[in-house]
């Protein structure tokens, strides 16, 4: 009933009453065509990057392209402000944004096109089909709803447009990975145009792992009108991969194991993940003034298979004893995700007593059905009778797999949660004149929590209303610099309840920042400076006793100093640099409940590194009319991080190098070599227990060439 209901409301936002500025997406040509340039992003409105009250950053095509980015994840590395997080086994994506990042039992949320993604089991998110990723920084992701207070990531995809063209790529590199792909755009004469874009990759790894992934991600644009246009895409993605928890540290101490060793059992076979996507769209403009957004996405996931992981807890750990002996669980996973959203949002501007009003308003209903089916073989306690098979062990210093048949797992969670939430929100800018504007805005909240624990029958219901505000100034002092500070609360419904089946209160945030935006040399150059706080409540950790379940651990704080630069200096050279100060701690004295360690005030949270830095360049030097070199590279540096909750377990610091060097032949071809990690340094990306650490890759290099048409 619910569902019809926010139907009617998202269809009721279709009429000439509220709407927004000027579309991107088309201006009339002669004879009444029109060309679509792009298509406007939700939550965004008509504002340039300077007179908005927070920290974006925008990763585009000249960086993806230039770093030879394949995965989200790294594309994220660009941006000091974002830290990885414990990736399970390396198969979701699982970040950070200042400090924060989310539920640890999913894999962090993220936007496509404004909508939410990103929840649900689909694998690592593919660059293919990106035309840029957008960071979006402090108080402001609370209008996005349902987020983390640190900010948002925003996927902008490429789309079907009027210009017919295409191109063809392949790459090889290091442990024999090779990988195809292609983006060809059609125009169906002047009413519709297809964009069909895909992937496909089969690569090895230096831990001797080899992986399978394609992906399929076309999009369709229908002009219904000159002011009214049609989007569709299709997200189709399959995957095949092992279950790695990386390596092990002995006694806190990382660097005695061959950091290529893997320690599951390659008899397991790979996991799967599946992902089906739909997005439609529907975009309007009234007049030069107002426009409106309707649209919807629809998305299924999947992901299952077996695995062989550390036992973490020491009473069952064989390796405290011998210093090489590791005992392992066996475990089975099919967890699978349903998501909906319904969104329609209106853009304008309009004055009152002389002031400028820019609005943004709407409504949006998001379901979200999450079901985990989890099997566990766990070790025995370890005694003097425990035999080596009787807790499933392998030798670290030299793996011997396939020693033991693989023990059975027995059933351990098997449970449903359905998440309901439906909100609305709206933003007025207004300029006062004199180069200040104020933001002035909020978002309401009405959510629903229904779990089912399918394995004993208990059920809970739970429903939560907030409403969010913020606010938010920004003072143009001149064409070059530019002064905000901005305030905002959020809220996210923490999914699932504990093992007794009581559902959790809602995670609540407050934040605030204050900045400055550089504008340099005509606007080639753009920067921005921050400092800013945040506070978040009723956080939760994942319950390790229950997998799959979670417990409550309190309150943590964020606080920080952020610097990003980004455009073109003179002499031809494309330069971005971030760096991030990040002080995130927990502000409550509790029990840890993965470990049963006390967390004290100020322990430093997980995965989080105090000093992050990251610096890329290129410069294009043209040789004759046709030929054209660019060349360029980078350094990255993540500090110490801790590795383990409540515990002196750190990661160590690195740094990391690059190089590369493009070669444009005409405005055809294209060929493409790198190296990353130059110097071969041995680093550690992130961590969950010291018996779970990720590696990160020895040196490596890139050969990749592409047509274009």
């Amino acid at each position: 009933m619910k569902t019809v209901v926010v139907a009617g409301i998202l269809a009721g936002l279709a009429t000439p009453v509220l709407a927004a500025e000027a579309a991107d997406a088309g201006d009339a040509a002669g004879g009444g065509e029109i060309t679509v340039t792009a298509s406007r992003q939700p939550y965004r409105g008509d504002f340039t990057l300077q007179e908005t009250p927070a920290a974006i950053t925008i990763i585009d095509q000249t960086w993806l392209s230039n770093n030879n980015i394949l995965r989200l994840t790294d594309a994220l590395d660009l941006n000091a402000s974002v830290a990885r997080q414990n990736n399970f086994g390396g198969l979701w994506d699982a970040f950070a944004v200042r400090g924060f990042a989310g539920d640890e039992n999913l894999p962090s949320g993220y936007l496509v096109n404004g909508y939410n993604n990103g929840r649900g089991f689909a694998g690592v998110r593919d660059v293919s089909g990106i035309e840029r990723i957008e960071v979006v920084k402090g108080p402001q992701a609370a209008l996005y709803g349902r987020g983390e207070p640190g900010g948002v990531i925003n996927i902008v995809t490429r789309k079907a447009d009027f210009d017919t063209r295409g191109s063809i790529g392949v790459q090889a590199g290091s442990w024999d990975r090779q990988r195809a792909d292609a983006d060809i755009n059609l125009a169906l004469g002047q009413v519709a145009a297809v964009r069909l874009i895909g992937f496909y990759e089969d690569a090895g790894s230096f831990r001797g792992l080899r992986s399978e992934r394609w992906g399929f991600t076309p999009s369709v644009l229908v002009k219904l009108g000159e002011a009214t246009a049609l989007t569709y895409e299709l997200e189709l993605t399959r995957a095949k991969a092992p279950f790695d928890r990386g390596v092990v540290a002995i006694n806190g101490q990382l660097g005695i194991m061959d950091r290529r060793s893997f320690l599951g059992e390659p008899d397991d076979g790979p996991l799967d993940a599946d992902a089906t996507g739909h997005q439609l769209q529907l975009s309007h403009e009234f007049n030069d003034d107002w426009s409106i957004l309707i649209g919807g996405q629809h998305r299924d996931t999947r992901l299952t298979g077996f695995s062989t992981e550390a036992e973490l807890a020491a009473g069952r750990q064989r390796l405290g004893r011998d210093g090489r002996s590791l005992s392992r669980q066996r475990r089975f996973r099919d967890y699978d995700a349903r998501h909906q959203v319904l969104r329609a949002e209106v853009q304008g501007r309009f004055a009152t007593g002389g002031l400028a009003h820019r609005i943004l308003a709407g409504a949006d209903y998001d379901r979200f059905e999450n079901g985990q089916l989890f099997l566990r073989f766990r070790p025995p306690s370890i005694g003097t009778a425990t035999t080596a098979q009787q807790s499933n062990d392998i030798d670290i210093m030299a793996p011997v797999y396939g020693r033991f048949p693989l023990p059975t797992p027995a059933p351990q969670t098997n449970r449903l949660d359905t998440q309901e939430a439906f909100g609305l929100y709206v933003q007025d800018q207004i300029d006062l004149g004199g180069g200040v504007q104020v933001r002035l805005g909020g978002r309401y909240d009405d959510f629903r929590l229904t779990t089912l624990n399918r394995a004993n029958g208990v059920a809970s219901d739970r429903g939560f209303r907030r409403f969010s505000p913020q606010a938010g100034i920004v003072y143009e002092t001149s064409p070059v610099l530019s002064l905000y500070a901005a305030y905002g609360e959020g809220f996210r419904a923490n999914i699932g309840a504990d093992v007794a089946g009581r559902i959790f209160d809602p995670e609540t945030s407050r934040s605030a920042e204050v900045g400055a935006k550089l504008n340099l040399l005509d606007g080639k150059l753009t920067g921005t400076v921050a400092l800013f706080t945040l506070i978040k409540d009723n956080v939760l950790a994942a319950d390790p006793a229950n997998p799959g379940f979670s417990v409550p651990i309190g309150r943590a704080r964020s606080r920080g100093l952020e610097f990003d630069l980004n455009g073109k200096l003179p002499g031809d050279v494309d330069l971005l640099l971030s760096y991030a100060f990040v002080d995130a701690t927990a502000r409550a004295a509790v029990l840890d409940p993965n470990f049963s360690l006390n967390i004290r005030v100020g322990d430093r949270l997980v995965n989080i590194p105090r000093h992050q830095f990251n610096m890329q360049a290129a410069k294009g030097i043209a040789i004759g009319d046709s030929l054209r070199v660019t060349l360029g590279g980078g350094v990255q540096h993540a500090g110490g991080r801790l590795g383990e909750t409540a515990t002196q377990f750190f990661l160590p610091a690195y740094t990391l190098a690059r190089g590369f060097a493009r070669l444009d032949i005409g405005e055809r071809y294209e060929l493409f070599a790198e190296v990353t990690n130059l110097f071969n340094a041995t680093y550690y990306t992130n961590s969950f227990a010291q018996l779970w650490v990720q590696p990160g890759q020895p040196r490596a290099a890139t050969l990749a060439a592409r047509v274009k048409f």
